[in-house]
């Protein structure tokens, strides 16, 4: 009877830590421009969007849109809720704007990728993902791998938009991204092969992939930048 009270105390105090365990969330939309670039329809919306669906699962969010989102914001916003995650968090970075070769852009200025990387990379977090939805983004790849060697983690996962040569659109008959559109569908269970509930790395990048090649006509291919050791990790499990 005392083993089994033991063991009984050990599986409680193991959900009351999981319980425990937060999501950091900060989503940015810059649909309105300070730079001399063209404003957006639907980036916003699309930070919105995301922010409403992560309200189920965390409480810790963060939303920066437009002149809002500065590129000094982003990068300390970043920082402060990567710097307050502990090994039982994770930390989810979404941005919906322009972007170029390297970079994506803020309100008043561009932000590398190896910025982002360096925002994040004294978190104790075993789990940083960052979706990008914007131009380009699949240049990431070249970027965030020099920068997660210089920072020693191998915890950053990418899903970004498109290829490098490519464009990410909007979908003007829905009001959304073509890619955070997916996103979001996969996030709310669509991608779930197994039906177990939990959304993983994997899971929600091939649906996403598909789904967007679909329905971008070949346009546009969504590229997923990640160590194999969180490609099975759960991002969140759906009801």
């Amino acid at each position: 009877m005392k083993r089994f009270i033991l063991s009984l105390v050990a599986i409680l105090s193991l959900s009351i830590l999981s319980l425990q365990a937060r999501t950091y969330v900060l989503a940015v939309g810059v649909s309105k421009q300070g730079m001399e670039v063209n404003d957006l329809a639907q980036t916003t919306k699309d930070a919105k969007a995301f922010k409403k669906l992560m309200e189920s699962h965390s409480k810790d969010i963060t939303l920066l849109t437009s002149k809002y989102a500065t590129r000094s914001k982003i990068l300390s916003t970043l920082k402060k809720i990567a710097a307050a995650a502990t090994k039982d968090d994770r930390v989810y970075f979404y941005f919906s704007g322009h972007g170029g070769e390297g970079v994506i852009c803020a309100y008043d200025q561009t932000v590398t990728y190896e910025d982002i990387v360096k925002s994040v990379a004294d978190t104790k977090s075993p789990m940083v993902v960052c979706f990008i939805d914007a131009c380009h983004s699949g240049s990431a790849v070249t970027e965030i791998g020099n920068a997660a060697a210089m920072s020693g983690k191998k915890n950053i996962a990418f899903f970004t938009g498109c290829r490098p040569s490519e464009y990410s659109y909007e979908n003007p008959f829905v009001g959304a991204g073509f890619f955070t559109q997916s996103l979001i569908k996969g996030m709310r269970g669509k991608c779930d092969a197994d039906g177990d509930k939990r959304i993983t790395v994997k899971e929600l990048f091939k649906y996403c992939y598909n789904d967007v090649v679909t329905r971008s006509q070949g346009q546009q291919h969504p590229q997923l930048i990640a160590p194999e050791k969180i490609q099975n990790a759960a991002l969140i499990k759906w009801k």
